[in-house]
């Protein structure tokens, strides 16, 4: 089958789906996306997706948007690119969207993705991957760009189609042995940053700057870091102190999703960061105090209490 013949599904009407989209379909690749936002497929059919780029110049890029997964039958390769939180429900989504040997590609925070699309896909329909690509949604199907990213995946010839697509996107690509260790390096990163950000209601670079702050955030890290050994996972960095440190200065201005989930109102992907984090911790015997204070006081703070 020509991987162009049928559009690329993306799965998800957030930031970093508008992102992805809006690139491949500037490259000149169909871009079909599946979500549940009515508001987004609204803006997303009337206008296409609308991108901001550094400079704050906006480009429209045309692609489909629907909430039916009948209208997206017949598709060959999906980009996964919702909160963990709607992974089950994507993946029964997709269970009716991809062809036989149809592939779905997550590049999702947190862990357990993965298996989660494989319960519903079989393990031979679904790759992962991490990206560093940053986006924030600024309005329905109106995403600003945070910096260009990359883009790593496991060598495998089944997704190479969709390699060269997002290639052709200007996506950097990285093919690595093992998705694993970089999965859970960025779920140390993220464990770290992302809620204690949003209990300060701070920037990322007051962690760095704040001598407290700094101090809490490397006991997440140090904890986390751990949890990863025990899991036997060798992270994708040296020290992971530094790494951590070194992020939260290089996006020193900006806000972390979960502080602007926290902000809104919205659920988080608490459960799937610093919660998974505490579950795999407790199974490994390593201490996870730490972690388990941001898991409760992220759910304390947002939609998660009443759950």
């Amino acid at each position: 089958m020509d991987s162009r013949a049928v559009p690329l599904l993306v799965v998800g009407t957030g930031a970093m789906a508008c992102l992805f989209a809006a690139r491949l379909s500037a490259s000149g690749v169909p871009v079909r996306m599946l979500g549940t936002w009515k508001e987004g497929i609204q803006a997303l059919t009337a206008n296409g997706v609308r991108l901001v780029d550094e400079q704050g110049n906006e480009f429209a890029y045309p692609v489909e948007a629907t909430d039916n997964p009948g209208s997206c039958q017949e598709s060959q390769f999906a980009l996964v690119l919702v909160k963990s939180y709607q992974t089950d429900l994507a993946a029964q989504k997709l269970a009716d969207c991809l062809i036989d040997e149809g592939i779905a590609l997550t590049l999702q925070n947190g862990l357990n993705n993965h298996q989660t699309l494989v319960e519903a896909l079989g393990v031979n329909r679904v790759a992962s991957g991490v990206t560093t690509a940053g986006a924030t949604l600024i309005g329905p199907g109106i995403v600003r760009v945070g910096g260009k990213g990359s883009v790593s995946l496991k060598k495998d010839s089944k997704i190479q189609p969709l390699i060269s697509n997002l290639s052709l996107a200007g996506f950097e690509i990285d093919t690595v042995v093992d998705t694993e260790a970089l999965i859970w390096g960025k779920l140390v990163i993220n464990a770290a940053i992302n809620p204690l950000t949003a209990i300060l209601r701070v920037s990322n670079g007051e962690l760095v700057s704040n001598p407290s702050a700094r101090s809490i955030m490397n006991l997440v890290t140090i904890e986390a870091a751990d949890v990863a050994g025990a899991a036997g996972v060798d992270l994708p960095y040296p020290d992971a102190i530094s790494e951590v440190e070194a992020v939260a200065q290089r996006t020193a201005s900006n806000h972390s999703s979960m502080y602007k989930d926290v902000m809104r109102g919205s659920q988080t992907e608490i459960e799937a960061i610093n919660g998974a984090i505490v579950r795999t911790g407790e199974r490994a015997g390593v201490p996870v105090n730490y972690n388990r204070l941001m898991w409760f006081m992220v759910k304390a703070l947002s939609s998660e209490h009443a759950s």
